[in-house]
């Protein structure tokens, strides 16, 4: 009986081993992947190490008159210096208009008019810097302001825009996101966040003499300004050479008020950057009020055909327009 199964099981032994033979094993054949995708390796994009700020509810608000937050109220820093280098600036790209934030607008009896477009948009002037007392607080944009991040405020560019701040006195540069408005200091063109001015290296001397030039996508991640900066290793002379005034006639008494400031230091840097621009009449005059020593900028005395150049080439610097005084 048992010889007699397996010689009926011989078969079906037979048939399995048909079934697996040489001839009949599927090949498996390997597709290397082209050489240039296997050598692509993505690299994760750059997070800052600080998180974004969140809105402070108790910063909503408290304008005064003219359109100022709480002028009354000093801005402070951090004691500590954020780790800049590891923070990512901006990629410049096209986004739409914010819908608030682009109308034009008055500030302390001042008209501003945004400009529709920023396609070459270049200006020299004073940059500031704002920390705690608007972080948290929303822009003009209604962005969460957050002094950790590269953003500015300007007076004019559209929201949002991107620009590339550099300092003059140092070459250093960042690109910034502008999605505030700002500053209305007069002689000051843009304010920068915390962290950028950190960036430019002047957190400790509260300004700087900056370019403001406007970026669209594609343009180059280092503008002529600052490779002129690295090559030569000093500070950057002004773009473009302009001829001094002359000499105004002794008969003249008009004199003009660029502005007037509480701090000498920010008052000589305002001085420096008219007699940069070859305005050899400008002057500091200090005088005391109501017991406080403020620095006076002022222009002249000029003869009434130099006025109008004046106050052009005062205003093209990023300062307000001046004003007459006769004394």
């Amino acid at each position: 009986m048992t010889r007699r199964l397996g010689l009926a099981l011989l078969p079906l032994a037979l048939a399995a081993c048909a079934t697996t033979g040489k001839d009949s094993k599927p090949t498996l054949t390997h597709h290397p992947l082209p050489q240039s995708q296997q050598q692509v390796r993505v690299r994760p994009p750059k997070v800052s190490p600080y998180a974004p700020a969140q809105e402070d509810l108790s910063k909503r608000g408290d304008y005064v008159a003219g359109g100022l937050f709480r002028p009354g109220v000093a801005d402070t820093v951090p004691d500590h210096i954020p780790d800049v280098d590891a923070i990512p600036e901006p990629e410049v790209r096209d986004e739409p208009r914010a819908r608030t934030g682009n109308k034009d607008y008055a500030v302390l009896g001042q008209r501003y008019d945004v400009l529709d477009d920023a396609h070459g948009f270049v200006e020299e002037g004073q940059a500031s810097y704002y920390g705690n007392k608007f972080h948290g607080r929303r822009t003009s944009s209604q962005e969460v302001y957050d002094m950790y991040a590269f953003t500015a405020a300007h007076k004019t560019l559209p929201l949002p825009s991107f620009a590339r701040v550099t300092n003059l006195d140092n070459g250093k540069s960042v690109v910034v996101r502008v999605n505030d408005r700002g500053p209305f200091h007069r002689g000051r063109v843009i304010d920068l966040s915390y962290a950028a001015a950190v960036k430019l290296g002047y957190r400790d001397r509260g300004t700087a003499r900056v370019r403001v030039e406007a970026l669209r996508p594609g343009d180059h991640a280092e503008g002529p300004v600052v490779a002129t900066a690295r090559a030569a290793s000093k500070p950057l002379p002004p773009a473009t050479p302009v001829a001094p005034l002359a000499d105004p006639p002794r008969n003249t008494d008009v004199t003009l008020q660029v502005a007037s400031f509480g701090n000498v230091e920010n008052a000589r840097q305002a001085l420096s950057l008219l007699q940069g621009a070859a305005i050899v009449s400008a002057q500091l005059q200090d005088v005391d009020v109501g017991g406080k020593k403020i620095w006076r900028l002022r222009i002249g005395p000029v003869s009434e055909a130099l006025t109008s150049e004046l106050a052009a080439r005062v205003v093209g610097l990023g300062f307000a327009q001046p004003q007459r005084v006769r004394e």
